[in-house]
């Protein structure tokens, strides 16, 4: 490994199996007047990066490339022109799409933030997103208001823990919705106020429970990374005046909705980007980030880690979220 390349977990081609996605020497981006070089310390697992190295998902990096999206690190060199960051600062990042899971990385400042003392490094590899979305999605797009009932499906992932924190943290009661006992006693020691397992023998069946839970009214808003059966039964349990957040597809099926639902039971149908809501308006965006950030720095909002892999198994780490085993968020230590 030289100063213009790094060491990590390279898609070297597209492969339904990961056979194609080693450790492996990779080049570095070009540094410039307004480039970060971070030598990274930790970085997350996201299913996004499984859907890369498959050519699944809508951000296609050009071939070879590391994965990882988001990750942490202490900052070993900075351009010119940078002014929020110095060398030695602990740092993280996100948004960019891939390169994480390496040895170094080298980044716009632009991508880099202050790492919150409160947060271990693993624990800011894998803050970002997940915080970002659901304070996009339940706050600004959401309009979640205190007292209201939160339906958090797939909430023993990384995006569905981070929903069950930031309802509660807003005043929200909250039921939390998966597939596992064991895994949704772990979700309610994080705060949901009820449980239900939507996955005894094979079916998708919360209906009749969220309707018992809410007094026959159904959920006020609803977070749904899951799509597929789950939104087709979450129309189904939905207050009037209700608002269903599209967080994601992780059931591998895209559902419809028919148009007289949302018509005879008065609910809305949102999409969540929080990425994009940022990009479309930048002052909104800038103060999303400050949000979650202080809220982090206060010790308010924290991710839960169930498993930290070494770099040496990082490939072991994306088996190991392919098989749904994780509760909360998965990370790669790279020393």
């Amino acid at each position: 490994m030289t100063d213009h390349t790094t060491y990590g977990l390279v898609c070297s081609e597209l492969s339904d199996d990961l056979s194609k996605t080693n450790l492996g020497e990779l080049k570095l981006d070009s540094f410039d007047s307004n480039s970060v070089k971070i030598s990274i310390k930790a970085a997350s697992l996201n299913f996004p990066d499984l859907l890369m190295t498959q050519g699944k998902y809508q951000n296609r990096p050009e071939l070879p490339f590391a994965l990882g999206m988001e990750g942490s690190g202490i900052v070993e060199k900075i351009g010119s022109e940078v002014s929020s960051l110095k060398e030695g600062d602990e740092v993280m990042f996100g948004g960019w799409g891939h390169g994480a899971i390496a040895k170094s990385i080298i980044l716009p400042e632009s991508l880099v933030s202050l790492k919150p003392k409160k947060l271990n490094f693993s624990e800011a590899a894998s803050f970002k997103t997940a915080y970002l979305t659901a304070y996009v999605g339940l706050i600004r797009r959401g309009e979640l208001k205190k007292d209201e009932t939160l339906l958090v499906h797939g909430a023993s992932g990384g995006v569905g823990m981070a929903a069950v924190q930031m309802g509660k943290l807003y005043g929200a009661r909250v039921i939390a919705s998966g597939t596992s006992d064991e895994k949704l006693k772990i979700v309610k020691s994080w705060g949901a106020d009820e449980v239900i397992n939507t996955g005894f023998e094979g079916s998708v069946s919360f209906r009749e429970k969220v309707k018992e839970l809410t007094n026959n009214k159904g959920a006020d808003v609803i977070y749904d990374p899951v799509g597929g059966d789950v939104f087709d039964e979450s129309i189904r349990c939905i207050n009037w005046g209700g608002r269903l957040l599209i967080i994601g597809f992780t059931s591998g099926r895209i559902p419809t909705v028919p148009v007289n639902y949302p018509l005879i039971k008065g609910f809305s149908v949102i999409g969540v980007r929080a990425g994009e809501f940022g990009r479309k308006d930048p002052l909104k965006g800038k103060e999303n980030n400050e949000i979650i950030m202080e809220l982090a720095e206060s010790g308010k909002l924290s991710p839960h880690i169930c498993k930290e892999f070494p770099l040496e198994q990082a490939k072991e780490g994306l088996k190991y979220l392919k098989e749904r085993k994780l509760v909360g968020k998965v990370t790669v230590l790279m020393s």
